[in-house]
């Protein structure tokens, strides 16, 4: 028998249609085919818990891609972040060295050229510079290699 035969009460056509925009939905998400199924009015209890078993797969299904994206992308900023760090680390020094090297006369006459807000935004970004890198040392004695972090 057909189960268009039957007369569906309105939960059955509401679990029916959402069953199949869910199933379309996570379907087109993940690249896979629309897998569609007929309610049939002896075993409607049975389907719909069949149904709520299909979605939650697809939703653990996404969730499991979404984290290993979310993982990815976090390894690559966590190399982006070292990456930086290392080159600023070799600026500094590079800026350090240099002004041991220069004499006080070129110094003065560096500074003469540069304009005041330019030392002060200077002044402020070594002291924000100094303040990241007591916090690094701090989150580096936290995240040690023994920590369960």
């Amino acid at each position: 028998m057909s189960t268009e035969m039957f007369a569906k009460t309105p939960m059955e056509v509401a679990v029916y249609q959402l069953h199949n925009f869910s199933i379309s939905f996570f379907s087109s998400l993940l690249g896979g085919d629309v897998v569609s199924v007929k309610l049939d009015n002896s075993s409607s209890g049975a389907s719909v818990v069949a149904i709520d078993n299909k979605i939650e797969q697809a939703m653990d299904l996404v969730k499991n891609h979404l984290m290993y994206a979310v993982r990815e992308e976090v390894e690559i900023l966590k190399e982006q972040i070292k990456e930086l760090a290392e080159k600023n680390n070799q600026l500094e020094r590079e800026n350090y060295l240099l002004k041991n090297l220069a004499s006080p006369e070129q110094l003065e006459k560096f500074q003469s050229r540069i304009p005041t807000d330019v030392l002060l935004d200077n002044q402020s970004a070594q002291v924000t510079s100094d303040h990241q890198q007591q916090q690094q040392q701090q989150q580096a004695c936290i995240h040690s290699p023994g920590s369960a972090v």
